[in-house]
């Protein structure tokens, strides 16, 4: 409850340009209403239905065992940042040292000191929309300016390059990419990501690659613009375990960067976090180094729940949906109902008990569209469908 004061609070003024992540505002709202007594199918939120597997448990169980639980490097134990380097030399096929990686509690830390590090007021970002929407949150947040690279559906949700010159100018710090994507499940094909760094060039633009959803491919080799020489020093690779391994509790990313930054990476962690829990970092060297069946199934089931669900989507009214190629979502086109995306997404989550979020969530362009998770299991994605397409009959 309220209680009344006779001070104003005095936010600072950089509070006004901060964003949120509405997939929590709406989880909220959904577990309100299922107090309520309401059924509610939750394909909101952005994480894998799946426990983390046993092997990655028992070891953090053991490590607290053994006494990890005290404060670590800010940079990360050395054990893991040297199993990381391991792990991303050989997907990446490049030489990653120990002293490039920082693991921080979570992948948005490398996204927020990233900006923190780089970005002055009047620095230019580019980045995807519809996209993840912290990338512009932080931009925002940062005095810099958020410069919009459209992901159209007729591409399959990839930026189309031949739009990138016209947007970098000479105030440009910084271009995010993200792929396999969130919201769209697009995938960047390595044609494009090459002829990005060709793009750049020989400018002085770092590259920030989002590449959380890396093993939920569905097909091909994932591919990152890392890889391409030149483009080695100038690329901020971000992962970590909440994805792969159905993690996302225990907080705990990565990013891989040339050392010099790095090392101020380090002190943004020094001054915000300290460091990231040991005994969660013991799990991640075994999440890296053990047995990796379980994130093989993960991704197939995610695979072959995209399929069924946008299958159904587009046999109900209003709804047409391409098929994704990573990650574990769909961003079916809504524009046939006649509805703007916020009114029909709050429409669903109220009256269908189907919980979805706008595709303007993610940016200006994600208007006309609904992003729903299919982390969730097969009957209850039969259920949506079904309550989808009674409501489109009873409504449209």
């Amino acid at each position: 409850m309220a209680t009344a004061t006779m001070y104003e609070l005095r936010l600072a003024r950089r509070m006004g340009r901060l964003g949120t992540e509405t997939a929590f505002e709406v989880l909220n709202k959904a577990k309100a209403l299922e107090r309520q007594g309401k059924s509610i199918i939750h394909l909101e939120i952005g994480e894998p239905d799946f426990d983390t597997p046993s092997n990655i448990v028992e070891a953090a169980v053991d490590a607290l065992h053994k006494g990890w639980t005290h404060y670590g490097p800010s940079a990360g134990l050395p054990e893991l940042r040297q199993a990381i380097a391991e792990y991303v030399s050989s997907t990446r096929g490049i030489t990653v040292a120990p002293e490039e990686v920082v693991v921080v509690p979570g992948g948005k830390p490398i996204m927020f000191y990233a900006m923190l590090a780089l970005i002055e007021e009047g620095d230019e970002v580019i980045y995807p929309n519809p996209g993840f929407p912290i990338y512009e949150s932080m931009i925002n947040y940062m005095g810099g300016k958020a410069v919009p690279i459209q992901l159209r559906e007729e591409r399959d949700f990839t930026l189309d390059v031949r739009d990138l010159p016209a947007l970098i100018t000479d105030r440009t710090k910084l271009i995010i990419l993200n792929s396999p994507q969130n919201p769209t499940g697009g995938v960047m094909p390595r044609r494009d990501i090459e002829q990005v760094a060709r793009i750049i060039d020989d400018r002085n633009i770092l590259v920030l690659s989002d590449e959380i959803y890396s093993r939920l491919l569905f097909e091909g080799e994932h591919f990152s613009i890392a890889t391409i020489p030149d483009m080695r020093e100038r690329t901020i690779i971000l992962d970590g375990f909440s994805k792969t391994y159905a993690m996302t509790g225990w907080r705990m990313g990565y990013g891989v960067m040339r050392p010099d930054l790095a090392t101020h990476m380090t002190r943004l962690m020094t001054n915000s976090n300290s460091c990231t829990a040991s005994f969660t970092q013991i799990a991640g060297i075994e999440a890296l180094r053990g047995d990796q069946s379980a994130v093989t199934r993960m991704c197939a089931e995610f695979k072959k729940r995209s399929e069924f669900f946008v299958a159904g989507l587009n046999k109900i009214k209003g709804f047409s949906c391409r098929q994704p190629k990573g990650a574990f979502y769909v961003f079916p086109n809504i524009t046939k109902t006649g509805w703007k995306s916020k009114p029909l997404a709050d429409a669903l989550l109220d009256q269908a008990g189907v919980a979805a979020l706008s595709g303007t969530a993610f940016g200006i362009y994600g208007e006309g569209y609904l992003r729903f998770s299919v982390a969730n299991s097969m009957d209850n994605l039969q259920q949506a469908l079904e309550r989808l397409d009674m409501w489109t009959k009873q409504n449209l």
